[in-house]
C-alpha cells in the first residue's frame, strides 16, 4: 500500500477520491456503472456499493433509471466552502471587479494545481458570451495564458508538465515541449504571457503571475476575442493588468487568523 508522509492509504477513501474526480471530469457526461468500474478498476459488486453509499449522501447523484452517475450537490457545497474560505480569492476578487470595469472583457484568476490550472474566479465580459470560463474549470497548464505565466516563473527543470505528448486543446497549442520552452523564454523576457488561439479558437489571453508566493501559484488574466484586438487595445489590457498586478502584490499583509494553507 502507498504511503503519504509516512502514513498509510486508505484504500476505500482513494477510492472514493477517485470516483469523485472520474465523475467531475466527465462534465454533463454521466457515466454507468460499467464504464467507472473498468475505469477504476475495481470489481463492480463493491463499485456498485460504493456509489450507493454516495448517492445516499449526496456526494453522486443518479438518474431516474438507476443507470447513470453523476456529480452531486454536495460537491458544490464543498468547492464553494474551498473559495469562501481561501483568504487571497477574497482579497483578490475586488481587483478582478476593477479590471473588468476598467476593460470591458473577460477577466479570470486561476491556481496552477498539479500539470493543470483551476479556474477561482471569473468576471465575464459584456461584450461576448464565454460559457466555457467557469470556476472550477481546468485547463493544461502548457496550454494558456494563465498556465504559461505560472509555468515561466519556474526553471525548465521544474516545469509541472505531464509525461508524454502535451495534450492539444486547438491546433495552436503547443504540444512539443521545445516550442513551449522558447514560449515560456519569452515570456519571462515580457513579463506576461500570450495565448494566441492556444486554448479556445477566436481568444487570444494575456497572463500575469501573482508573486505573493514563490514560485506563484496564482495567476490573473484577460481574454478578448481577436476580432476585437487592436494593437491599442492589446497595449491597454496590458497596461491595466499590470497595474491590477501591482496593486495586488502590494496589499498588505491580511490580518485574518485564516490557515496559511499548504
Amino acid at each position: 500500500m502507498s504511503q503519504s508522509g509516512g502514513v498509510p492509504e486508505v484504500k476505500s477513501a482513494v477510492r472514493t477520491v477517485a470516483v469523485l474526480e472520474l465523475l467531475a471530469s466527465r462534465g454533463d457526461r454521466p457515466a454507468r456503472l460499467r464504464e467507472i468500474s473498468e475505469q477504476l478498476r475495481v470489481p463492480r459488486s463493491s463499485m456498485y456499493a460504493l456509489l450507493q453509499t454516495l448517492v445516499e449522501h449526496g456526494w453522486v447523484r443518479i438518474d431516474t433509471t438507476g443507470s447513470l452517475y453523476g456529480i452531486g450537490i454536495r460537491a458544490l457545497l464543498t468547492g464553494t466552502s474551498y473559495l469562501d474560505g481561501d483568504r487571497r480569492v477574497r482579497r483578490v476578487r475586488p481587483y478582478l471587479d476593477e479590471a473588468s470595469d476598467a476593460l470591458g472583457e473577460t477577466i479570470h484568476l486561476a491556481r496552477l494545481d498539479d500539470t493543470d490550472v483551476v479556474y477561482l474566479a471569473t468576471r465575464e465580459s459584456h461584450e461576448y458570451l464565454r460559457t466555457i470560463s467557469r470556476v472550477g474549470r481546468r485547463v493544461p497548464a502548457h496550454a494558456g495564458a494563465l498556465g504559461k505565466a505560472l509555468l515561466a516563473e519556474r526553471p525548465d527543470d521544474e516545469l509541472p508538465l505531464p509525461e508524454g505528448p502535451l495534450a492539444s486543446c486547438t491546433q495552436n497549442t503547443h504540444t512539443e515541449r521545445a516550442a513551449l520552452l522558447a514560449d515560456l523564454a519569452t515570456v519571462r523576457r515580457r513579463g506576461y504571457s500570450i495565448d494566441h488561439e492556444e486554448t479556445v479558437v477566436g481568444i487570444t489571453g494575456f497572463g500575469f503571475a501573482l508573486r505573493y508566493d514563490a514560485p506563484p501559484v496564482d495567476a490573473i488574466s484577460c481574454s478578448v476575442p481577436v476580432s476585437r484586438l487592436t494593437d491599442e487595445h492589446e497595449r491597454r489590457i496590458v497596461a491595466v493588468m499590470q497595474e491590477i498586478r501591482a496593486k495586488i502584490e502590494t496589499l498588505p499583509p491580511s490580518a485574518s487568523r485564516d490557515a496559511d494553507w499548504r
